[in-house]
């Protein structure tokens, strides 16, 4: 007798439905992992909520949107992390949606989801999303651009170019590579004959300028403030080191493959008894300009991320690992052929849900565990909301003013400046240029508070910070307690107090 799993037949039945299903479940349990396990934001949330509080139009990590949204998400929440959280899981689910979209166009509803459930294996080994950031904006923008690329060039649908102006206008605001990402649909565009035949109407015109007048902000902040030199091209004798570098980076994208990889050996008719008995998804057959362009965007944006990278030197896929593999599910799909046949349906289930939560498992056990095995400071594990309300209070009640501006530690200064009630100003004092919104004039004027790790039990400040700031009067330092305090060290901070003048 056949078995077939009320999985499958959701899936056979209502694929938008179990899309939905896998899509929450994602967002849910990297929504859930921070708010439980992270006293302070991971990675450069903080730093991304400091700009994100001046809404400049442009920041030395990149475009500005990414900080816009974080800094409106975070007001919306109550001035809570929360915001910025629901909104990376809200970027995830998005990505996912459109991409959902894009696979059901090419190889219908079921197998559509099947390159979801796919695509969530390369997801959660390399970009969960939890650090709101321009990467992870990226992906949400790259895979609903794809999918209008494809109403254009795979549906003929005119009335995408609107949409695709808006996603690329918001993509060259959000990512640094996103310029090389736009020239990527553009080849595609040109080297295809369909492509060339969506480029013989006016609407390219007109989507060129509507890309113009989004990026225009930007721009003229770059003609302000001059275009960032890029890094220096790699001497004749380094270009063995960046090979490897190169090796390494491609290297590491097919790993983040290897669940949808095992998940694919796994159901190989070798591995079942009875192979005519699994039930089979079907597709209607998919035509050769769908499998280039599946193809194309799989490979394109990985090879050129990693080569970009590779040649300056980074050790980051330029554009982010979510804008290289954002396809890698539905090209799977594709390579699978007509026919899927689901073998070993518990079995398989069960692997891709051990897939799914071992990082998150992962997460859990070093938050818990390796405070204990190791004495170096885990950042997430500090209280920023404890850290931000005792420097806010203690600064009103001395001067009885609100906290207006913090300087010192830039690892402090930044939690101070989003959990402080007030929401202070961060002024980088060691590279002032990176503040332009304040400088020491003005702090000196407006008043703040200026932090540093303490060494000692007195608090007493670094030279450097001395220099900086003569004459302040060190306070005696607090001690702040973390998730789990572990081997680590008391976090002891240093800090003082510049009065505001009087006017």
């Amino acid at each position: 007798m056949r078995f077939t799993s009320l999985i499958v037949e959701l899936l056979r039945a209502r694929p938008r439905l179990m899309f939905w299903i896998v899509a929450l479940l994602m967002a849910g349990l990297w929504l859930s992992v921070p708010m439980l396990l992270y006293r302070s934001p991971p990675g450069d949330v903080a730093l991304l909520l400091t700009y994100g509080r001046e809404y400049p139009l442009g920041t030395p990590l990149g475009p500005p949107l990414a900080f816009w949204l974080g800094d409106i998400a975070f007001r919306l929440a109550g001035n809570s992390i929360f915001g910025v959280y629901v909104l990376a899981q809200a970027c995830l689910v998005v990505m996912l949606w459109a991409l959902f979209l894009l696979a059901r166009a090419i190889v219908g509803g079921q197998q559509a989801v099947i390159a979801i459930l796919l695509t969530t294996t390369v997801a959660v080994f390399s970009f969960p999303g939890v650090e709101f950031g321009p990467d992870v904006l990226a992906r949400p923008l790259w895979a609903l651009l794809l999918l209008h690329t494809w109403r254009i060039a795979g549906q003929g649908r005119r009335n995408a170019w609107f949409a695709l102006s808006i996603e690329a206008g918001l993509l060259l605001l959000t990512s640094s590579a996103a310029i090389v990402l736009l020239a990527l649909v553009v080849v595609f565009f040109v080297a295809t004959e369909r492509g060339r035949r969506a480029f013989t109407s006016l609407d390219p015109l007109f989507a060129l300028l509507v890309i113009a007048a989004l990026a225009l902000p930007h721009l003229i902040w770059l003609l302000r403030n001059g275009v960032p030199a890029l890094p220096q091209l790699p001497a004749v004798a380094d270009l063995s080191d960046r090979a490897r570098l190169l090796a390494t980076l491609f290297g590491g994208l097919l790993l983040s493959l290897a669940g949808a990889a095992l998940l694919i050996v796994l159901n190989s008719s070798r591995l079942a008894r009875k192979p005519e008995e699994a039930p089979l998804i079907f597709r209607p057959p998919v035509d050769r300009f769908a499998k280039q362009f599946v193809f194309y965007f799989a490979l394109a944006p990985a090879i050129a991320g990693s080569l970009i990278s590779a040649l300056f030197g980074s050790d980051r896929v330029f554009g982010g690992a979510g804008v290289a593999l954002a396809v890698s599910g539905l090209a799977f799909t594709i390579a699978a052929g007509d026919l899927i046949y689901l073998r070993r349906q518990k079995f398989l289930r069960t692997v891709w849900l051990a897939i799914v939560l071992a990082p998150a498992a992962g997460v859990t056990a070093q938050a818990l565990i390796q405070p204990w095995t190791e004495a170096g400071e885990i950042r997430t594990a500090i209280s920023a909301g404890e850290i931000g309300r005792f420097f806010s209070e203690n600064y009103q009640r001395r001067t009885n003013q609100p906290l207006r501006a913090v300087a010192g530690d830039p690892d402090f200064t930044t939690l101070i400046g989003f959990a402080a009630p007030s929401r202070p100003h961060v002024f980088f004092d060691t590279a002032p240029e990176r503040s332009p919104w304040i400088d020491a004039a003005r702090f000196n004027a407006t008043g703040g508070i200026v932090v540093w790790r303490a060494a000692d039990t007195a608090g007493t400040p670094p030279a450097d910070v001395l220099q900086r700031f003569p004459g302040i009067a060190p306070e005696v330092p607090q001690t702040f307690g973390q998730l789990v305090n572990g081997r680590q060290s008391p976090l002891r901070v240093g800090w003082a107090i510049v009065r505001p003048k009087r006017l």
